[in-house]
């Protein structure tokens, strides 16, 4: 048996949930979430849209973005299946969808999706967050310069870039990505940017969606709106900006997977792929794969989450509007990515999804419920629903200590 804390979405952004609330896989006296599902009810009330929640590494308390109120809210437990507000929430900007908690429990990262905003807030000894403090804010590369010209980015190598997008595209269509030499000048080459696409980017906002600790206390963050996965340092309780790799125009990176490789897995919401990013020999982050989530996506979807099998060998991410399943495998050394298959989520928009053992949680933010899916350990693909339960307007789901 295992137990789950969900996040959801309330009344004021569409959804029904009242709070954090609680879900128990499996039967009791077996290890596997693989066997019946049961929904335990509110384990904490937060009427302002827990859209995520993350836990501290080593404390019972659980930290939620409020997406509706923008605020981050730390939780304490106080018995198996309850917690308390642990201190005020503290103000982090507009719809927080996203926390992430530094490994040794001093910090933590807030991702805010309409206002672009990434921010830093202290965690001190008891969990309570606070002073907020923000991150340099994004400036679109693709949008032209003061002098008309498109701005060049910080991170982007170009021969890598190429030679990862033509993965993508795949054999039938790899020709129509253009030759790029070695040497090519980078704010040269971005002047071929295509005028319609730089109209496009000329209004488009920042959408920061997501933070992870990579390693050596390197942060990485999404950011949807600008097609950029941005990295930083700390630095005297500060964000100092490093670098940042630049993603197909359209894109969307949404969310990120750290690899045992060594490389950091980006899925992206708008164009429904994956990609891969690494850092070269000098330390500087490039992108050096890709691939689309499989045959399956239709016009019009969008993924959401992306999650690791237990070996790292498969790559699980979750497609809206279709409502399916994509398995993608790591190959090599991590640096090559291939579409194995899209199945049925089993869920109205499958808002998120984690690995539990030899089963997929799946959480369909519409339908209202949580599916289970049981995972082919020869294939990983996830097979057919094994159960389902009702959960209010599910949007994250987070393994409980």
């Amino acid at each position: 048996m295992a137990r789950f804390w969900l996040g959801g979405y309330a009344a004021g952004a569409g959804g029904i949930a009242a709070g954090i609330s609680t879900l128990v896989a499996g039967d009791v006296d077996s290890e596997s979430a693989g066997g019946p599902l049961s929904f335990g009810g509110d384990v904490a009330a937060a009427p302002g849209s827990p859209s995520w929640i993350s836990a501290h590494p080593t404390l019972e308390v659980v930290y939620a973005a409020l997406e509706g109120a923008g605020t981050v809210q730390a939780f304490r437990r106080t018995g198996e299946t309850s917690f308390a507000p642990l201190g005020p929430a503290v103000e982090a900007g507009e719809s927080v969808c996203h926390v992430a908690v530094a490994p040794n429990g001093s910090s933590l990262i807030a991702s805010c999706w309409s206002d672009g905003r990434v921010v830093r807030m202290n965690v001190d000894a008891a969990g309570r967050p606070s002073t907020p403090t923000l991150g340099a804010s994004a400036v679109d590369p693709y949008a032209p310069a003061a002098s008309g010209e498109p701005q060049a980015d910080a991170g982007i190598d170009l021969a890598q870039a190429t030679r990862a997008l033509r993965e993508a595209a795949g054999a039938e269509f790899a020709h129509l990505i253009p030759d790029h030499d070695e040497h090519i000048d980078e704010s040269a080459a971005l002047q071929t940017v295509s005028t319609d696409a730089q109209e496009v980017a000329a209004s488009r906002p920042s959408r920061t969606h997501q933070a992870a600790f990579v390693r050596d206390g390197l942060i990485a963050t999404t950011d949807m709106g600008l097609d950029l996965v941005r990295f930083w340092r700390m630095v005297d309780s500060r964000l100092q900006f490093v670098q940042q790799v630049l993603l197909p125009l359209g894109s969307g990176p949404r969310h990120m997977v750290w690899h045992p490789s060594g490389h950091l897995y980006v899925v992206a919401e708008l164009s429904c792929e994956v990609f891969a990013l690494a850092p070269d020999i000098t330390g500087k982050w490039r992108l050096v794969a890709g691939t689309p989530l499989g045959a399956g996506t239709l016009p019009g979807d969008t993924a959401a989450e992306l999650a690791p099998s237990r070996d790292g060998e498969f790559l699980y991410a979750g497609v809206r509007g279709s409502n399916t399943l994509a398995t993608i495998r790591v190959r090599g050394a991590g640096d090559a990515l291939a579409p194995v298959a899209v199945v049925d989520a089993g869920v109205n928009w499958p808002r998120h999804h984690v690995v539990a053992r030899d089963t997929l949680l799946v959480a369909g933010q519409f339908s209202n419920d949580v599916a289970s899916l049981t995972l082919d350990t020869r294939t990983g693909v996830p097979s057919r629903i094994q159960q389902r339960v009702e959960a209010p307007s599910p949007t994250c789901v987070l393994a409980a200590r």
